[in-house]
């Protein structure tokens, strides 16, 4: 077994699986479709970028400075689209998302294609101290083991806030929103409010990601943030259980092990084959799924009949 591959497939679902709990709390909770996580998390990452490269920004600045972007950015999507229908609010974020991808790919403070390098020192230099010291435990030599113990200890962080949100007045409201919009408005609340408050929180969490994810390939460049970010993203929803943070975890391990496990069965197929078989052994097992627990692994099924 090779513990460094397995090592960064479990990077990647906890990055992931950060990315998701936004989407969790958007469609899970709120019943908003949000589609463009994957540009509010391609705002935090560069404003992260640039902000140590060009401005030399301390690291932590810069990262309280790319959720700040990223949540500037879900405020203005949301105020003009949020009003439309759910299914339209869910085009809108999709167009959106390709037009922060379009964008750093030909916009010169961006550096285009050739992408951002050298922002990650800082965290090179930590990462490296800490593997020192786990060399002296027989715990050295995988370089993304730092990565993985920060990324994994945000990740459990952010389950239990957002457990916790969940079963505050305001959670409660963010649910009846997702039941039944109009009971909410005819008690006096403000629909709108709150579902900016729900994109907002999420495209926090989606700039959290970006930065992991910035860490993680030490290399900036627009098509890391295409549409599959975001479609993975609901992939893994859909195995945790809708409505489940905690489902959010399982479904990104369960997800990542599905999709990377399988690149070591080998089946006399051609790379491109073997890369697209993955991903139809992935498309049955959510067929599976569907068909045997349609409310997830975690989900609530009283939850998800009572949204329709």
């Amino acid at each position: 077994m090779n513990l460094d591959f397995w090592i960064s497939v479990a990077v990647l679902a906890g990055i992931y699986g950060v990315f998701t709990l936004g989407l969790q709390l958007n469609a899970g909770l709120t019943g908003i479709l949000n589609f463009g996580q994957a540009g509010f998390m391609a705002i935090g990452a560069y404003a992260y970028g640039l902000l140590v490269v060009n401005a030399q920004w301390n690291p932590w600045a810069a990262v309280a400075a790319a959720v700040l972007a990223a949540v500037a950015a879900a405020l203005l999507v949301g105020l003009s689209s949020l009003r439309l229908r759910t299914d339209y609010f869910a085009i809108a974020t999709i167009a959106f998302a390709e037009m922060v991808r379009y964008t750093l790919q030909n916009a010169q403070f961006s550096g285009g294609n050739q992408g951002v390098l050298g922002y990650d020192t800082a965290w090179r230099g930590f990462a490296d101290a800490v593997s020192s010291r786990l060399s002296q435990a027989d715990f050295g030599g995988h370089s993304q083991l730092p990565l993985l113990v920060l990324v994994w200890a945000v990740f459990v962080v952010l389950i239990i806030v957002l457990t916790l949100l969940e079963r505050t007045p305001w959670g409660r409201i963010l649910k009846a929103l997702r039941e039944d919009e109009d009971a909410v408005s005819a008690l006096g609340k403000n629909a709108l409010s709150y579902k900016l408050q729900s994109l907002a929180i999420s495209a926090a969490i989606a700039a959290v990601a970006g930065v992991f994810v910035a860490l993680n390939i030490t290399y900036l460049y627009p098509s890391v943030f295409d549409p599959n970010f975001t479609f993975f993203g609901y992939a893994m929803l859909v195995i945790g259980g809708l409505g489940s943070f905690a489902g959010t975890a399982l479904g990104g391990l369960l997800f990542w092990a599905l999709l990377e496990g399988t690149r070591f069965v080998d089946l006399a197929l051609s790379a491109g084959q073997q890369a697209s078989l993955r991903f139809i052994l992935v498309g049955v097992a959510l067929i599976v799924l569907n068909r045997v627990r349609p409310q997830g692994l975690l989900g609530d099924r009283a939850g998800m009949v009572a949204g329709r």
